[in-house]
């Protein structure tokens, strides 16, 4: 029995979401994982604080790893998602991302769906930019150590898995909640709506991760690629496009991630997404 894309897809989805999370026997007494996993970083979104997270967030090692008195950044964290941005580029949002998993579960609640507003993509540029680079490199803690900003100020994904969890477990902690966990929560409550009613909210608005990734989607390896030849010009590529995009216009567009929903339902299959350039439909040829 041949399988669909989407349900590979989501295979691959929860596969990643459980290596990533594993440790869900921590739950109950609010402990975290701290052995040598958590020297790696997850590819995709998932909160270091999380009591079941096996890994790092590659944001998070980026803000506090580096010393932003010498105006430099997680090193090892940068040129990891560099690295695999090149080679996957966002794919790894489609595919391997834990909170792109609960973003997508979150769209299937029934709701009104709606599109976002073309303009609000560029506001993740911005957090990138800002929260990401600029405040860690000019702001620093008593170690010299760059302030992780989006982690601190705005992560949704911090406040879901690790905030409300470890307050939920730690009296003490619920002592110290304060104006600024109440603003996290409102940006919390805004991000799970928006999922809701819009595909990948968090993805499209407010992700500096995705931001890298989608830089680098016009170089990465794998890639998508339209025969113009074979295409009839239907619009079904974008109309049920997740990430609200045109294919067939844009295939190397920062938004895409790679899901593989416009070739796997492309009646004229002039749509491929691979490590290989398709000159002609069903046929491959290696870059």
């Amino acid at each position: 029995m041949k399988i669909s894309q989407d349900i590979r897809r989501k295979l691959i989805q929860i596969t990643a979401f459980g290596f990533s999370n594993s440790y869900i026997g921590n739950f109950p007494g609010g402990r975290l994982y701290k052995g040598s996993w958590k020297n790696f970083c997850n590819p995709g979104i998932n909160c270091y604080s999380c009591p079941a997270a096996r890994l790092a967030c590659p944001i998070g090692a980026m803000q506090a790893v580096g010393s932003s008195a010498k105006f430099s950044l997680g090193f090892y964290a940068l040129g990891f998602v560099l690295a695999l941005g090149v080679i996957f580029g966002r794919a790894i949002c489609g595919f391997i991302c834990p909170f792109g998993l609960i973003q997508d579960l979150l769209h299937k609640i029934p709701s009104p769906k709606k599109r976002i507003y073309k303009p609000m993509t560029y506001i993740k540029y911005v957090i990138l930019a800002a929260f990401v680079i600029l405040i860690p490199a000019l702001v620093t803690d008593n170690f010299g150590l760059g302030v992780p900003a989006f982690c601190e100020y705005i992560c949704p994904a911090g406040t879901l898995e690790g905030g409300i969890p470890m307050f939920l477990t730690h009296p003490e902690l619920r002592a110290q909640l304060g104006v600024l966990f109440g603003l996290k929560a409102v940006i919390l409550v805004i991000t799970l709506i928006g999922c809701i009613i819009c595909c990948r909210f968090f993805c499209k608005v407010m992700c500096p991760l995705g931001a890298i990734y989608g830089l680098l989607n016009k170089v990465s390896l794998y890639r998508v690629h339209i025969n113009h030849e074979g295409c009839v010009s239907c619009g079904k590529c974008s109309d049920l496009c997740p990430m609200d995009i045109d294919p067939v216009a844009k295939p190397d567009s920062a938004e895409c991630i790679r899901c593989g929903k416009c070739a796997a339902e492309c009646p004229a299959k002039a749509i491929s997404i691979g490590f290989a350039i398709s000159d002609k439909p069903g046929v491959k040829q290696k870059r």
